[in-house]
């Protein structure tokens, strides 16, 4: 009787604070991060509860936790590379893991405990665009606009009510039987013209505005490469006044 007791206690993974966390984001990625609580993550981990506490002191601990797990989830991209290919590469796996995580996209900037995965990510952004000559300002502006665009769209693309080029059919048809009293005629040029194409798929969108914003950042960049002295000659012109 005890080598039976002693067989099930070895094939039970021990617990440690990486497979709690694991859990925890299993758990958010089944039913959102609404369904994860200490008793949730507790039953399954199979489990109680206090065992659960030995290993994160909090609710917020755990939040903290699973965020920093996700960055790491994200490819880095490379300072000294081509800033566009990297920070492009960076975006596309960024929405890739949202897609998987879409739980994450509200608490992606909201922890103020922030991991070493996620300092990692950040660090290695800034370092990309500050080498490819981006002045702090401007890489400010960058990060942000591109964090927006990449978080916005995911959060669009997981609420969508179709997944993929197959499905957007069976879910605008419906609503097309609507169009028929000739009220919304752009909305039926749009469906029928672009989204009910064959082959239209929600996700290549992405592409086309990420490489909008690259463009737009490039002609700042390429200038303030040019002029390394501008922001100097600026801030001597202001003392002076």
């Amino acid at each position: 009787m005890s080598e039976r007791s002693d067989d099930n206690r070895e094939e039970r993974p021990r617990l440690s604070r990486e497979r709690v966390l694991r859990a925890a984001v299993a758990v958010a990625d089944a039913g959102g991060i609404d369904s994860l609580t200490i008793r949730s993550l507790s039953q399954s981990l199979g489990v109680k509860p206090m065992s659960v506490y030995y290993y994160v002191a909090s609710k917020d601990e755990i939040l903290d936790g699973i965020v920093d797990l996700v960055f790491s989830e994200i490819e880095l991209p490379t300072a000294g590379g081509e800033w566009r290919t990297e920070i492009r590469r960076r975006a596309d796996s960024a929405r890739r893991v949202l897609r998987a995580h879409p739980w994450a996209i509200g608490l992606m900037e909201s922890r103020t405990s922030p991991g070493p995965a996620t300092l990692r990510h950040h660090d290695a952004v800034i370092a990309t665009l500050r080498t490819a000559g981006f002045s702090p300002e401007l890489t400010a502006h960058a990060y942000a606009l591109l964090d927006s665009y990449t978080y916005g769209f995911a959060l669009q693309e997981v609420g969508l009510p179709f997944d993929g080029s197959d499905t957007v059919a069976d879910v605008a048809e419906p609503i097309m039987e609507r169009f028929s009293t000739g009220e919304y005629p752009h909305l039926v040029e749009m469906a029928t013209d672009y989204y009910l194409q064959p082959g239209y798929d929600f996700g290549d969108e992405f592409a086309w505005g990420l490489n909008l914003i690259l463009d737009a950042l490039t002609t700042p960049a390429a200038s303030a490469t040019r002029h390394p002295s501008a922001d100097r000659d600026r801030e001597g012109s202001a003392r002076q006044e």
